[in-house]
């Protein structure tokens, strides 16, 4: 049930409700309705509110004037299913002689699968409905042919649209390629790919036709975000990859409202394709085009529609539940980059993508939902060619994961020291005022840096993925600069209110990130939104933060130097390190004066020594050993697999040979990965150096 401004509630499938609508697509009014019909226009509105019904012979009356199929009145059938008023209509070229070739905002970025994916979902994000549920996406390609395909292209009167695509296609600009490319291989194959793209929990595409609304800026209008508060995106860009994933920019919208429209919510329907400029039969067309029912008073324009049961299904836009939100289909679907062609290629890359830009939204915290849960499956007419899988974080990102769910559950500890460990820093970030706000003095808000041991086996240890708002990935970087021995990890950084504090200063964080973001959502810099919003200092204080993080991550994961026991043997020892600090060894002894190295792919550890040598006329005869410090219990010691005189100095067997009066020498080791009593990865490298009798021993 809805309400009327007169608070009267109606039913949107009511005969009252059902004649409101079937007014506004004839572009009638009450009272041109009571003129034809020979009744006073207060009845007429009597009908519409619901208070009375008209007589028999009157119904009959109304759908003869309105050109509706006999029996519509009971049936509540709309117009354009039981009469085929849904066509497409064409913007024609304006009348300066301007043209459009393309859209330009398809272009904004690199285009591929991934991207549309990233853009989708983000904007499903920032339309969530309920705030303790997770938004629901589902993508599903198909592949058809034959009777299925004829069947599709006449529900979406193909027929009327391929003298456009030719005339369109014609063009030796970039998007006239494409079309013509994408008309030769269908003809060809006799193939079309579907991408489906599902929301649920979303608010849907909701709004007036032409007026602000989420509907009028997701199909009618470029660069119109219609976000409020918060968002991920802002550019009103994202939709423009939707279009840009088709051969043909052919896209077919279902949505379920969250608010009612014309007092329904579900069905609601149309369809955009953008074109180039183009000429057909003398008439010049500015490109776009919208498949719907005819506005009657607007010159070449459609409106959304009501659609049946039949038609949805036609069009492969069933929708599996009544939950609000939107379904896309994207007709003549591929992908843009040319990474993937077949079903399962383009499978795999949307689940990939998913899994890289999503998977700190697919986190959830003790006894909450996720923000999204995401889903991809693969068919060809009708049947399973891969199976639809959930997207899982903690397969794709087990490390990560682990630290977000850590800092949800509040289990972030102070120090690494086991495996699993999530240590949780505070970085501070000053946000300037914005240019408007006169007298107003910077903000200091808290963004949130979590560190943890990296998965066994990762590929790509030692990196650092930012996020705000929903927690998509907006950049991911590697940490370089590290200390010799640092523990293998992911770091991630939470800012603005991603932190969860609630806090006026992460609201205000938020927006600055925001609008230090480019188009791309891949990094925060020096962007003309940021430069322009806010005052002097704006990107000085972007570099403040970004270096504060990095250097945060470098000195969470430095180990510690070893203790010096009393008692221990006269022996000389220094902890690897990249940026070393020579401890004060006893006069007379050789001295590790620096080291560096890393885990190489096989797990072992490659290291080079230099060593400072106290003046002597006896040769010194020393005996390098590795040893791990692990996290916890004694430091075992490891083999080398090689060692190597690099200058100054002679291997033999075990032991290095150093002349007489020699101040310094150099020699480089690789460990034995199978004496290393745990994984490189998860321990600190020690060099010892002692002496030994004689090059034997």
């Amino acid at each position: 049930m809805t309400q009327d401004g007169d608070g009267i509630a109606r039913d949107p499938e009511a005969f009252g409700a059902w004649l409101g609508r079937q007014l506004r697509r004839k572009g009638m009014s009450q009272s041109d309705l009571a003129t034809a019909l020979d009744v006073t226009r207060a009845a007429v509105s009597a009908w519409i509110t619901g208070r009375a019904t008209p007589r028999i012979d009157k119904v009959k009356l109304i759908e003869e004037i309105l050109d509706l199929a006999a029996g519509s009145s009971t049936t509540r059938d709309e117009a354009p299913e039981s009469s085929g008023y849904v066509s497409w209509h064409h913007r024609l070229a304006h009348s300066d002689g301007g043209r459009e070739l393309g859209n330009a905002a398809a272009f904004a970025f690199d285009s591929s699968l991934a991207i549309t994916a990233r853009e989708a979902t983000q904007n499903s994000l920032d339309e969530r409905h309920d705030g303790t549920r997770p938004v629901r996406m589902r993508f599903t390609l198909h592949e058809i042919t034959g009777e299925r395909l004829r069947r599709l292209q006449e529900a979406i009167r193909w027929d009327d649209l391929v003298p456009h695509l030719e005339a369109a296609g014609g063009s030796e600009q970039k998007v006239g390629r494409m079309l013509a490319d994408g008309l030769h291989t269908l003809r060809e194959t006799g193939k079309l790919l579907l991408l489906r793209i599902d929301d649920y929990n979303a608010n849907g595409l909701t709004g007036p036709e032409y007026d602000d609304g989420r509907f009028a800026a997701v199909v009618r209008r470029q660069l119109d975000s219609h976000k409020k508060g918060p968002a991920g995106g802002s550019f009103g860009l994202g939709k423009a990859t939707i279009w840009g994933a088709s051969r043909f920019g052919l896209v077919i919208v279902n949505s379920t409202l969250s608010d009612p429209h014309e007092d329904r919510r579900e069905r609601r329907m149309i369809g955009r394709i953008d074109l180039p400029w183009h000429e057909l039969d003398g008439v010049q067309y500015a490109g776009p085009a919208w498949l719907g029912n005819r506005d009657p008073k607007r010159e070449s324009a459609a409106r959304s529609w009501w659609a049946g049961e039949r038609t949805v299904e036609e069009l492969y836009l069933t929708r599996g539940s009544a939950d609000p939100g939107t379904s896309f289909l994207i007709v003549g679907a591929h992908d843009p980059s040319g990474e993937a062609s077949t079903l399962e290629e383009m499978h795999t890359v949307l689940v990939r993508g998913l899994a890289s830009d999503f998977w700190a939204s697919m986190v959830a915290g003790r006894g909450r939902a996720p923000m999204v849960e995401a889903s991809v499956e693969a068919l060809r007419d009708g049947q399973v060619v891969v199976a639809e899988e959930r997207v899982d974080p903690y397969h794709y990102e087990p490390a990560r994961a682990r630290a977000v769910r850590a800092f949800l559950d509040r289990t972030t500890v102070s120090q690494l020291t086991k495996a699993d460990d999530v240590v949780e820093l505070s970085v501070p970030l000053t946000v300037p005022p914005r240019k408007t706000q006169a007298g107003a003095v910077p903000i200091e808000h808290r963004a949130v840096l979590l560190v943890t041991p990296a998965a066994e086996g990762d590929q790509k240890p030692n990196r650092l993925v930012g996020m705000r708002g929903t927690r998509m990935t907006v950049f991911d970087r590697p940490v370089t600069g590290l200390p010799l021995g640092s523990t293998q990890f992911q770091a991630v950084l939470l800012a603005g209110i991603a932190t969860n504090a609630e806090l006026p200063a992460d609201n205000a964080a938020e927006a600055f990130l925001r609008a230090a973001e480019p188009p791309e959502h891949n990094d925060w810099k020096a962007t003309e939104d940021l430069t322009s919003t806010y005052a002097r200092g704006a990107t000085t204080r972007l570099k403040e933060f970004r270096k504060t993080i990095f250097a945060m991550v470098r000195s969470a994961v430095k180990p510690a130097e070893p203790v010096e026991q009393e008692g221990a043997p006269s022996i000389l020892r220094d902890l690897t390190s990249l940026e070393p600090i020579p401890l004060p060894r006893t006069k007379g002894y050789p001295t590790v004066k620096s080291a560096t190295g890393q885990v190489d792919q096989k797990g072992a550890w490659r290291i080079r020594v230099e060593i400072k040598l106290p003046e002597r006329e006896d040769p010194w005869v020393l005996r390098p050993l590795l040893r791990f410090a692990t996290r916890s219990g004694p430091k075992p010691e490891a083999r080398w697999a090689e060692l190597s005189a690099e200058s100054n100095c002679e291997v033999s067997g075990d032991v290095l040979l150093f002349a007489a009066r020699e101040r310094s020498a150099v020699f480089t080791g690789v460990s034995d990965v199978a004496s290393h009593p745990v994984a490189g990865q998860m321990a600190i490298a020690e060099v010892d150096l002692v002496q030994a009798k004689d090059a034997s021993r």
